[in-house]
């Protein structure tokens, strides 16, 4: 393994060159501003009148061209000169009126003005052909003359014709497009044949990108993979283009008769069409055009198609040719007679069939490369290009050229979806190695967590940095939130759900209600493919955001998804997505709304489906390992430094982490160091796990909320399961020490040492690897939630799950606070360790559990009673310290209080206090600890009987009590405390002034 520390985000962050990247590559060069210069009658019967942009606009609309020329008119030579002084054109056509001179002149003073500039005549009539016909070779500062005769789409052919011949060169070179070589020196026939051919690419184009591009986006960036179309009048013209790029032509239509060595040459396309099947190693569609009828048969010599100049369906034979020959229509597979035998209509069912066509097709088309020719007509660059260099008679027999192929279609599809949201299709739904997207819209912020860390692993390639390791995601498919807009808008909820606070009403109507028939149809069908439990989970607009996070605060539901039947299995899912969507309205959100001066109409609801890490052992599911981390640590010991991070891992379900419950806690940079004492970690070690259980199918997450599914199994469960070898050891009472490993008996201690102290697997250096690479990429310190498999996978190696990255939000930076010299008698509370910065003003209110009272066997009775203070708290409109013994927010009731986040909104402050019996360890719930830190809640911690930290319960005594119930006291000091937060020094002191 390298040196971690010494790998930098941008040594090792390649993104992969996708053909997404490619086609962004393409068509550098655009014609965006455009100088038409005319006579005012012209300019008036084309422009004046209105109707000139309108089809203009509409041609380039028509065919899905988002970005389209501004053309700007002016009517003499000045005028035009004073423009290109002024703007940038790209283009400038002229049009001729009644003095044929004029324009000509005029082509030469803009082309000495701006020689950059390309310069395309138009001539109004068919009457004034004949000039510019013989004379055109002359016009040196004119790059070509076309013929206008009230149809707009030449208009389209221009443009196209100049991009085309500036971008052939780069885009061939960066995306192997293909060419389509046009021979022909008429100004009437290519005028005539450029729009079609231009129209007819594009529409196909177009055509096969709405059907298999994956968004809008990729669709109108694949239209920049078309074939280029080069117009060229000379045979030299011609070989010339040939010469370059012969590797990459898509086809050639020449005329029969135009110039060869200076002079009109009636054999000029036969004998260029010749040259083209000598110079090719695979053939290309060739077409022969003319006027003469009788050149059909010589096209027939050659091996080529004919058209007839004056044939009354031009137009349908040339769309034709280009839908059937060129790779634009469906590939039919044929035997060596060319006879049909089967037909694709798309990549799908081409690949499908690939695997099933007798071996004579295979010969047929591999000799004439037609896959690769197909293939990139459609955009698939990165298989065509793989395929290309390859000819038949390079492999031993048929079977070994179809096995290369279907090789390269896995490959580079596997390849191109890695990293990226794709569309939803059963058959990619269960792989880890991408993202499936079930409805538009936003992704919600874990959605976009997700999506990001998909990304960035498979931009990097960690098998070369940690070896003996998998990093992944879970199979992951994600509902947008227009799903959530649908489901309020087709059953009206809208007025009813904005204007009610009942949560469980609003829950009934939402089950009660229907999802889209679209999501209803995908989810179905997803349920038929994936096996196995499933997390469904929320994604909210406002969730793990950079600026307020909203964390824990929605529902999450795991489904053992083993029913035997698929219907069921299909009603629990539905279920728990409207579930998912209710939580927004439950009382903890609502609060957390309040909190963050949000309204609760701006939050959309995006859904995450996931595949539970984990394996099945004797009806209980559940991961080796799981954890969160955080690149930032608010309770450093020994050397280690708060930069550092650390982490907490447990067995079973990561619920018993984010929760607070009793887990290992240890620095990914330090792992073999311990602060407390082996008696510290026998007592406080695991004791149970979460784990799903199978054996309840039929769990009613309706009935019984988010843990219908989720039971607590004994540790001794994992050991019997075989979880335990590299995950405990044994308390040895002889030696006073532990032993890792569980071979001989004594009490079991979750203490991963085989994994930490002896590295059976690079746990902590991929936490540690990951974490700064995540707070480097992130710009932010980060906390990311994960799970491992110890089991086997891929390349025979463990894996470990990203499941989960936030920011974590601090403001320590933001002011610097001087807590100077204290005055001892006025002290509430002076702290070392916890975090929070700033002076906090306008706080006099004081909760607080009574040391004398407070029972450990008691403190859901004491969360019930904070929370109603909290509540009257919140209808006054004030904020209050709050002060107590033991974990704030954890889900073991022997910890601490298991407050949930609603119940103490209005504290501004929150210390945990240690009691003689009850000893202090700082909070692991990562939900409760990450809103916390996110709204800037001074959080801090007082050992029992610390030497140099002291909260003065003698002086809270002392105040005026508002209300004391059974466990908790209210106090209020007859004016505004003094609040000091030092983040740097993770100090705070509270005083009166």
């Amino acid at each position: 393994m390298e040196n971690l520390e010494d790998i930098s985000l941008s040594s090792i962050y390649k993104r992969k060159k996708s053909d997404r990247d490619i086609f962004e590559e393409l068509m550098p060069t655009k014609v965006k501003e455009v100088l038409l210069v005319a006579t005012l009658y012209d300019s008036y019967s084309i422009v004046r009148e209105g109707q000139f942009t309108d089809k203009i606009f509409g041609e380039f609309l028509q065919l899905n061209l988002y970005t389209y020329p501004r053309f700007t008119s002016v009517n003499s030579e000045t005028d035009a000169l004073q423009m290109m002084k002024d703007r940038d054109f790209d283009l400038v056509i002229i049009m001729v009126g009644m003095d044929k001179d004029i324009p000509v002149k005029m082509a030469d003073v803009l082309h000495e003005e701006n020689g950059q500039v390309p310069i395309l005549l138009l001539v109004n009539n068919n009457g004034d052909l004949r000039y510019f016909q013989e004379a055109a070779h002359q016009f040196d500062s004119i790059d070509r003359v076309f013929v206008w005769n009230g149809n707009s789409n030449v208009f389209l052919a221009m443009v196209k014709y100049i991009e085309d011949k500036k971008n052939i060169e780069t885009d061939i070179k960066n995306g192997s497009v293909r060419m389509l070589l046009l021979v022909e020196d008429s100004i009437q026939y290519y005028s005539r044949y450029l729009p079609m051919l231009y129209t007819n690419i594009m529409t196909q184009t177009q055509n096969l990108v709405q059907d298999e591009s994956t968004d809008d986006l990729h669709m109108i960036l694949k239209m920049r993979a078309r074939p280029k179309v080069i117009l060229v009048s000379t045979y030299e013209e011609a070989i010339e283009m040939l010469y370059k790029y012969r590797d990459y032509l898509l086809s050639v239509i020449s005329d029969v008769k135009f110039s060869r060595n200076g002079v009109d040459d009636s054999e000029a396309g036969v004998e260029l069409l010749k040259y083209v099947k000598q110079i090719l190693r695979f053939p290309v569609p060739l077409l022969l055009q003319s006027h003469d009828v009788n050149n059909a048969a010589r096209a027939r010599e050659i091996g080529a198609e004919f058209i007839n100049k004056n044939s009354e369906s031009l137009s349908m034979d040339i769309h034709n040719f280009i839908y059937k020959r060129l790779g634009f229509g469906n590939f039919v597979f044929k035997d060596m007679s060319g006879n049909p035998i089967m037909v694709a209509r798309n990549l799908q069912e081409f690949q499908e069939m690939f695997r099933l066509i007798p071996d004579e097709a295979l010969l047929y088309h591999g000799k004439r490369n037609s896959f690769s020719t197909w293939l990139m007509a459609r955009g698939e660059i990165n298989i065509a290009e793989q395929l290309l260099p390859y000819r038949f008679e390079d492999f031993k027999n048929t079977e070994e050229l179809r096995d290369f192929c279907l090789d390269v279609f896995e490959k580079v599809r596997v390849k191109q979806m890695r990293g990226r949201i794709i569309n939803f299709d059963p058959a990619v739904v269960d792989s880890d190695r991408y993202i499936v997207r079930m409805g538009k819209g936003s992704l919600g912020g874990k959605g976009r967590g997700m999506a990001f860390m998909s990304n960035f692993i498979e931009n990097i390639d960690f098998k070369k940095i940690i070896p003996d390791i998998n990093i992944r995601i879970p199979s992951t498919a994600i509902i947008g939130a227009i799903e959530f807009d649908k489901f309020l808008e087709l059953n009206n909820l809208y007025e009813e759900i904005y204007c009610n606070n009942d949560y469980e009403h609003i829950k009934t109507i939402f089950l009660e209600s229907h999802l889209s028939e679209g999501l209803k149809a995908k989810l179905f069908r997803y349920i038929e493919v994936i096996k196995g439990p499933l997390a469904v989970r929320s994604s909210g607009l406002f969730e793990d955001s950079l600026l307020q996070p909203f964390s824990g605060v929605y529902a999450t539901y795991l489904l053992p998804n083993n029913h035997p039947d698929k219907f069921v299995r299909y009603q629990q899912l539905v279920n728990a997505i409207k579930l998912v969507y209710a939580s927004i309205f439950t009382e903890s959100a609502i609060a957390y709304f309040d909190a963050v001066n949000y309204k609760i109409e701006e939050e959309k609801m995006a859904v995450i489906i996931q595949q539970v890490v984990g394996r099945e052992h004797d009806k209980r599911f559940y991961p080796s390992i799981s954890g969160v981390a955080q690149s930032y640590n608010y309770y450093p010991v020994s050397y280690m430094k708060p930069e550092d991070g650390f982490a907490v891992a447990a067995i079973g379900l990561g619920m018993y982490v984010v929760g607070g419950e009793q887990a290992f806690r240890f620095c990914p940079k330090y792992p073999t160091i311990n602060p407390t004492t082996v008696h510290d970690l026998v007592r406080d070690s695991q004791r149970e796990f979460y784990a799903i259980d199978m054996a309840q199918p039929d769990a009613n997450v309706v009935a019984h909320g988010e843990n219908a599914a989720i039971k607590k199994f004994r540790i001794k469960d994992a050991e019997a399961d075989g979880l335990l070898q590299h995950c405990a050891s044994v308390f040895d009472f002889e030696n006073d020490d532990l032993v890792s490993g569980v071979d001989m008996k004594g009490p079991r201690v979750v203490d991963f040492a085989n994994i930490l102290k002896y590295n059976y697997i690079p746990l902590a250096e991929t936490l540690r690897f990951l974490l700064r690479l995540f707070r480097e990429a992130m710009g932010s310190p980060v906390e990311m939630e994960y799970a491992v498999d110890l089991e086997k996978g891929e390349y025979g190696l463990p894996t470990f799950y990203l499941l989960q990255i936030k920011p974590l939000i601090r403001h320590e930076e933001e002011l610097s606070i001087d807590l100077g010299e204290m005055d001892i008698d006025k002290v509430v509370l002076f702290a070392k360790q916890g975090m929070g910065n700033g002076e906090v003003d306008g706080i006099r209110d004081v909760v607080f559990v009574d040391p004398a009272k407070f029972d450990k066997l008691k403190t859901r009775d004491i969360a019930r009673e904070i929370h109603n203070m909290n509540k009257k708290m919140d209808a006054e409109g004030k904020e209050y310290i709050l002060i107590g013994p033991g974990r704030w927010g954890t889900k073991d009731q022997f910890t601490g209080v298991p407050v949930v986040w609603a119940q103490i909104s209005r504290a501004r402050i929150i210390v945990e206090m240690g009691l003689p019996d009850f000893p202090l360890d700082g909070s692991l719930g990562s939900h409760f600890f990450h809103n916390v830190t996110s709204m800037n809640v001074g959080y801090f911690a007082v050992k029992h009987h610390s030497k140099e930290e002291k909260i003065n319960i003698d002086m809270l005594e002392e105040q005026p009590v508002i209300e004391e119930m059974t466990y908790v006291k209210h106090v209020r000091f007859d004016e505004d405390l003094k609040i000091l937060m030092d983040g740097r020094s993770r100090q705070a002191l509270i005083s009166k002034r």
